[in-house]
């Protein structure tokens, strides 16, 4: 990434500068072509807008209306404090250099000027025809460059559509405008010919009316203004942006595999995936996607979507694929997941033409190549053209549930309970299988019937071909923690999942997102000379770690990004339980490995808080201001560029000593039983701490007789630094 040149030097803040209370991205259609020469990714994005009125969308219809799920992992997000200099949101914010004084003070000017120094201030030619009375839509957008911002102009295909107006609110504006809020409306249970719809607008022509988009980008945004119109009411419903990454950007890495093979991800950036797309970045945003990704043949695309993705000719380019994915449950922009690399798939048996590239020696990476030279084998000898061994021609958007042309089960692996060898033992205690859903209309496979039995999810695993062998302990132990996990929480929010071991450097054990974890070699390794269960503790406790975000973290998200401990604590938490059940031990044992990890995470704990800034010790940095965001939607994100965060496990392990604590004034089965129903309360939609708390004291009275009130946890062990006596639970 290049320096942060128009940064406050006093502040480790991000900004958040998409203005969502005016207009929301409701869905994005991304068509993307990855270029490993040059190093970045081009292509377009194709945005659906809805206006909001009064804080809410027209009508406040549409995929999760004003609820969803946040991203987790090692990352920061949306924070939310009102700030002068994006408090304009909708109005003036696009302004040249020349007037940043005006609108923002000197301080701001200093550091657009700084910005535009450095290559981040871009325009449109005509941007300054433009007033500051026009209507802005601001995007988040980092390290982007951008060619290109029109209008999509789909009326002829609305007429054939067969998506009328079906209220009578909807036809009081222009047809298009109707025509896309109908789309977006569209109820859950016609996703499939929601998506077709989506995909066929986005290919439709630019507007040939003569009104042009005009853009602006800086160092944090992309800002575009239609000339004369001045409410969101009025502005495009559907515009496509045509850009080009960096190869400096900081959402994704361009590195290479064990194998010494090139690949690029999404590696966790504090900046989110600003640099990969232009998007609305607050977790409020939520919105649908769906992504064609072309890839030279011999690679491999990962993503995160709700189907198996079976690559295809494009007709135009032999050496390229083409990926699809889609998701149909509304998730915030950062959970967008990519990986693209010479990946093999783990299976049980290593194929014997593959055993020859196959080492199980630390030193993997040092005995391969980039390029085939004498005496070598080349990829297609080693059967690296696709991973899933299949390719097939046919139009960009293919899959689905039941469309069998382009999914092939048979690439997944399943278990059932008599292959894991997992007891039957149930955790719903105090909870019935009635699901009442609070969320705005999907697929919610809470609701279905099948996914309540479905203990483990089809899944497959990924690596670079060095490290098949080794990888077969997470294949081995994927049912095992999948089906321990279902036992713990409950439905599996996803349908599929995908485990990915991604190169060296990686920054931390494991990152989740929908429907694929990303897991560090490291994991491979450790322990690896023991015997038995004891030699796959961290690979399998780490894995129960990333499983369990698919409830606390993702389907249930915070709403305030500053409270990572809200998925972080709490995975750390479920990880013991999940993975004692995995392994199934008896209480005494499962007691005996809870202790002795709870010692073992306070040392930890006891000497980060003895040599980190106070300021970052505090799990609800806000504090009472959590939640709150300016006038126009756009927030600040306290402490996300702190150099120093990013080594810090406070909300990890601060967070996991709450939650011990609280289940000591419960119990620990009473305290599992709540998760089940907190799930089922919250699921789809984004919390504050408050919410998971109001709830537990509602559920156990008895905690507020011992003085445990609301503001007494938030005294004790949200808003300030280090950790109350005691508070580790220890004995």
């Amino acid at each position: 990434m290049e320096p942060d040149g128009d940064l406050n030097p006093d502040t480790d803040d991000l900004p958040l500068r998409a203005n969502t209370n005016h207009i929301l991205v409701r869905h994005y259609v991304l068509d993307l072509t990855v270029h490993f020469g040059r190093k970045v990714i081009s292509g377009s994005v194709v945005l659906f807008l809805e206006p909001c009125s009064g804080g809410e969308t027209e009508d406040d219809v549409g995929p999760g209306a004003g609820e969803g799920a946040g991203r987790t992992q090692e990352r920061a997000g949306g924070r939310l404090k009102d700030e002068d200099t994006v408090e304009k949101g909708a109005k003036g914010l696009g302004k040249t250099p020349a007037r940043m004084e005006e609108m923002f003070g000197a301080g701001e000017r200093h550091r657009a000027e700084v910005a535009s120094e450095t290559g981040n201030i871009q325009s449109s030619h005509l941007w300054e025809t433009t007033s500051e009375d026009d209507f802005t839509l601001v995007l988040d957008c980092c390290d982007l460059d951008v060619s290109k911002v029109e209008e999509v102009d789909f009326t002829s295909m609305s007429a054939t559509s067969g998506v009328s107006p079906e209220r009578s609110g909807v036809g009081s504006v222009n047809s298009q405008a109707a025509f896309t809020q109908n789309l977006i409306s569209m109820a859950s249970s016609r996703w499939r010919q929601k998506h077709q719809l989506f995909s066929s607008c986005s290919r439709a022509p630019g507007a040939q009316d003569g009104s042009s988009l005009h853009f602006y980008r800086d160092r944090w945004s992309l800002q575009v203004r239609k000339k004369g119109v001045v409410s969101p009411q009025e502005f495009p419903r559907a515009l496509r942006i045509c850009y080009e990454t960096r190869p400096t950007g900081g959402s994704v890495r361009w590195t290479q595999d064990q194998d010494n093979r090139v690949c690029v991800y999404t590696a966790g950036s504090p900046i989110n995936n600003r640099a990969l797309f232009p998007c609305q970045e607050p977790p409020v945003a939520m919105s649908t996607w769906q992504a064609t990704v072309r890839a030279p043949s011999e690679c491999v695309v990962l993503m995160s979507g709700e189907e198996q993705s079976v690559p295809f000719e494009d007709g135009h380019t032999l050496d390229y694929l083409m990926w699809n994915y889609y998701v149909t449950m509304p998730m915030p922009a950062s959970t967008f997941t990519l990986a693209v690399g010479h990946w093999r798939q783990v299976t049980a048996e290593i194929p014997p033409e593959l055993e020859e590239g196959v080492s199980d020696r630390t030193d993997c990476g040092k005995t391969a190549k980039p390029g085939a030279g004498p005496g070598e084998r080349t990829e297609a000898e080693l059967g690296l053209g696709s991973s899933t061994g299949d390719v097939v021609k046919g139009t960009p958007f293919q899959t689905g549930r039941e469309d069998q042309t382009t999914r092939s089960d048979s690439a997944f692996c399943y278990s059932s309970l008599e292959d894991v060898g997992l007891s039957v033992t149930d955790y719903s205690g105090m909870v019935d299988d009635g699901i009442s859903c609070s969320h705005g209309d999907y697929p919610c496979r809470f609701t279905e019937r099948s996914a309540r039995s479905q203990r483990v999810i089809p899944h497959r695993v990924f690596g670079p071909v060095c490290l098949l062998h080794k990888a077969q302990r997470v294949l081995k132990l994927l049912p095992r923690c999948l089906a321990a996990a279902h036992t713990v929480l409950g439905v599996h929010p996803f349908s599929r999942l995908d485990v990915l071991i991604v190169p060296a450097g990686f920054s931390s054990l494991g990152m989740a997102s929908p429907h694929i974890i990303f897991l560090s070699q490291c994991v491979l390794y450790a322990g690896s000379s023991g015997p038995g269960e004891n030699s796959l503790s961290l690979c399998g406790s780490r894995m129960c770690h990333e499983i369990a975000h698919s409830w606390f973290g993702l389907v249930i998200g915070a709403k305030d990004w500053t409270e990572e401990w809200i998925s972080e604590g709490f995975a750390t938490y479920l990880e013991d339980i999940i993975w004692a059940q995995a392994q199934q031990l008896s209480l005494q044992e499962t007691a005996e490995q809870s202790d002795l990890k709870a010692l073992l995470r306070w040392r930890r704990l006891s000497d980060e808080l003895k040599n980190s800034e106070e300021v970052l010790q505090i799990l609800r940095p806000n504090m009472e201001n959590t939640g709150q965001v300016s006038e126009s939607g756009s927030s600040m994100v306290k402490h996300a560029l702190n150099p120093d965060k990013a080594f810090m496990q406070v909300h990890y392990l601060k967070g996991y000593f709450l939650l011990r604590f609280l289940a000591s004034q419960v119990g620990e089965q009473q305290f599992v039983d709540f998760f089940r129903l907190f799930v089922k309360k919250y699921h789809g939609q984004l919390i504050l701490s408050q919410d998971f708390l109001r709830l537990l004291l509602i559920t156990f009275p008895g905690m507020e007789r011992k003085g445990l009130t609301l503001s007494a946890i938030y005294a004790d062990w949200l808003d300030r630094p280090g950790i109350p006596e005691a508070g580790n639970g220890l004995a």
